[in-house]
């Protein structure tokens, strides 16, 4: 009965054992393969993988000479006696950065473009955060964020928004905008053109022409310079579009004042955008109510709504804090409230009277 069952475990294991080699066999050809692929470099084990290593070499008695290919068997004989030693493993390399770190790193890059990367490196030791010049660069590179110098040879990495807020107080941009006129001669295009202060959102409009030329334009250059002298402000920057009716002659008025005029890119009317919402405003507010039968009729009704807008008009905008815009307006604590209508009911603001 013994002699049967040991012949039988013979023919099992003969039938088994070259199936089970070839398997071996041919995970060690890939092996092999995978590894000529990488000759270069070097393999990193986690700890968990060098346990799992051990582990495993521990059911051959560790006899691995001619099985690993990860790593030399001197370095896996180091780890035995590191782990028999009772010494831990550790992590290869520099400690990884925190998501605290980086979370820091792109809020300071995003909002700091002009910086680079050892001043925002600088600026983490003074939150107690330690990361070098090529940590944050990776980064803000990983972020899609680019504030180094090399960055900006090529292209202004200052946004157009964050040059738009930091010259507020000294920049004026002006739009044309048009209304019909039914006259006897049939309808006619009248152009007005309108200039808003930034800081304040006061705004200078033009008289309404149907012959927007390059003398009637350069005049209300003169004029609305005019304007912010009586206003208090100084303009450094004009912004304007690409339209032909902006002459030269209305560009030298502006430099003639040491006012730089910027020209925004075509077809790109966001990058004007207080005087595209000031005529949408105007025009849902004041215009699209109107049908007006003569030039003169539309000046009037044009310079009715702009007082009332630089006047008398909230603004909801978050710099103005819902105010108007009046710099010396006191508002009355006291007295009846009385109601004012202009055009028609179309402009209404409310006052009170002294007691």
């Amino acid at each position: 009965m013994n002699s049967t069952f040991s012949l039988l475990l013979v023919f099992l294991a003969r039938f088994f054992m070259p199936r089970h080699n070839a398997q071996m066999r041919l995970l060690k050809a890939q092996i092999h393969i995978l590894r000529a692929r990488i000759p270069a470099q070097r393999i990193i084990l986690s700890p968990a993988e060098k346990s799992e290593l051990l582990r495993i070499g521990a059911e051959c008695g560790h006899d691995i000479d001619g099985l690993m290919e990860v790593a030399r068997p001197a370095t896996y004989k180091r780890w035995l006696a590191q782990m028999r030693d009772g010494r831990a493993f550790k992590a290869v390399g520099r400690p990884r950065l925190t998501q605290e770190l980086r979370d820091v790193v792109i809020r300071i890059g995003s909002e700091n473009l002009l910086w680079g990367y050892k001043r925002i490196a600088g600026e983490l030791k003074k939150l107690g955060l330690y990361a070098g010049a090529n940590s944050v660069k990776r980064i803000l590179d990983e972020a899609g964020i680019h504030p180094s110098p090399e960055k900006r040879k090529k292209k202004p990495a200052l946004p157009w928004t964050t040059f738009v807020r930091a010259h507020m107080e000294s920049m004026v941009a002006c739009d044309f905008f048009t209304k019909t006129v039914l006259t006897a001669r049939g309808p006619l295009t009248a152009y007005v053109l309108i200039f808003i202060h930034l800081g304040s959102r006061r705004v200078f409009c033009s008289t309404p022409t149907y012959a927007p030329d390059s003398v009637w334009v350069t005049q209300q250059a003169r004029n609305t310079l005019m304007w912010c002298a009586d206003q208090e402000i100084t303009p450094d920057f004009l912004i304007r579009d690409a339209d032909t009716k902006f002459s030269a002659s209305f560009d030298a008025v502006w430099a003639s004042e040491a006012a730089r005029v910027i020209q925004i890119p075509h077809r790109a009317p966001n990058a004007n955008a207080f005087a595209e919402s000031f005529i949408g405003t105007i025009k849902r507010e004041c215009l699209d109510f109107f049908v007006c039968f003569s030039r003169s009729q539309l000046d009037y009704i044009l310079r009715t709504w702009v007082r009332h807008y630089n006047v008398e008009r909230p603004h909801r905008g978050r710099e103005i804090g819902n105010n108007v815009l009046q710099v010396d307006f006191r508002p009355a604590r006291d007295g009846p409230i009385c109601c004012r209508r202009q055009l028609g009911g179309i402009v209404t603001s409310y006052t009170r009277d002294a007691a």
